[in-house]
C-alpha cells in the first residue's frame, strides 16, 4: 500500500505541475494581448486629442510618413500570420477526421448516458444509474471479449447492449457498484498499441489523432512492484464488490481440494 499511495502521490504531482504550467503559460499570453491592447487604446486617445490641422515641417512630415508605413506594414504582417495560421490548421486538420469528436480530458468520450476514458492498456466506463439505491443484484452487467451490455433488470432499453470497437480480456476485465450511484467498468485491452476511437460500435466517434497521452503509471515500475500494486487494485476491487480477496479465493480453493480428497 506504501508503494502504491507513493506512485499515486506521484503521479497526480507530476499532473498537477503540467496543469499549472499550462494556466501559467496561458495566463502570460493574455496578459501580453491586454497590454498590447491597452497601449493601442492609448495611442488612439492621443491621436484623436491632437489637432486635426497642423503645419508640419518637411522633417516631421517624413517621420510621420515613415511611421505610417511601418503602421501599416505591422498590421500587414499581423493579418498575413493569422492567415497563415488559420490556412495551416485547415491543411493539418485531415478531411477524414472531419465530424470527429474532440476527445475528453481522459482520451475518451462524455455521452449522454455514461462517460468512458482509456489508457493504452485499459478502458474505464462510468454509467450515472438512473436512479439511486440500486444494488449490484439490481443489475445486468455482461462482459464478453467483444460485446458489452450493462442494464437495470426489468427496464428497457438497456443502457448498454451493443459490439464492443475491439476485443478485451474478459478474465482481466471486472465491474463494481460505487456508492450506489455509478456502475465502475475497468476493461482490459488485449491489443495494448492501440487508442480506441468509440467504445461501442454505435457511439459517435473521436479524433484519435488528437488523444494527449500521459506516462503510464504502472509501466514505469519494476517488475515485482508492479505485480504487488497489481494485486492491491485487484483485492480492492473485490472488496469493493464483496468478493474474496486473491488470498481469501487461494484459501477457499484449498478448502475445496482437501474437502473433495
Amino acid at each position: 500500500m506504501e508503494k502504491f499511495n507513493k506512485y499515486r502521490v506521484k503521479a497526480d504531482q507530476e499532473t498537477a505541475k503540467k496543469r499549472a504550467e499550462v494556466e501559467e503559460r496561458e495566463k502570460k499570453i493574455k496578459e501580453r494581448r491586454e497590454k498590447e491592447q491597452k497601449q493601442l487604446e492609448e495611442q488612439e486617445k492621443r491621436e484623436a486629442l491632437e489637432p486635426k490641422i497642423k503645419e508640419l515641417t518637411d522633417e516631421e512630415a517624413a517621420e510621420m510618413m515613415q511611421q505610417q508605413k511601418q503602421k501599416e506594414s505591422s498590421k500587414a504582417l499581423a493579418v498575413t500570420k493569422d492567415v497563415d495560421t488559420t490556412k495551416k490548421d485547415e491543411e493539418e486538420e485531415d478531411p477524414q477526421d472531419a465530424g470527429k469528436l474532440k476527445p475528453n480530458a481522459g482520451n475518451g468520450c462524455d455521452l449522454p448516458h455514461y462517460r468512458w476514458t482509456q489508457t493504452l492498456s485499459d478502458i474505464e466506463v462510468r454509467i450515472p444509474l438512473p436512479k439511486a439505491g440500486l444494488r449490484s443484484r439490481d443489475l445486468t452487467v455482461d462482459i464478453q471479449k467483444n460485446h458489452l451490455k450493462v442494464a437495470v433488470k426489468n427496464q428497457l432499453p438497456a443502457i448498454i447492449d451493443d459490439r464492443l470497437l475491439h476485443d478485451v480480456k474478459m478474465e482481466e476485465s471486472t465491474w463494481l457498484l460505487e456508492d450506489k450511484q455509478t456502475v465502475l467498468i475497468t476493461l482490459e485491452k488485449v491489443n495494448k498499441m492501440e487508442w480506441w476511437g468509440r467504445l461501442v460500435v454505435s457511439d459517435p466517434e473521436i479524433n484519435t489523432k488528437k488523444i494527449n497521452p500521459e506516462p503510464s503509471k504502472l509501466s514505469d515500475l519494476d517488475g515485482e512492484t508492479r505485480g504487488l500494486v497489481e494485486k492491491m487494485m485487484y483485492d480492492q476491487r473485490q472488496k469493493e464488490m464483496g468478493l474474496p480477496t486473491s488470498e481469501e479465493q487461494k484459501k477457499q480453493d484449498m478448502m475445496k481440494k482437501y474437502t473433495f480428497n
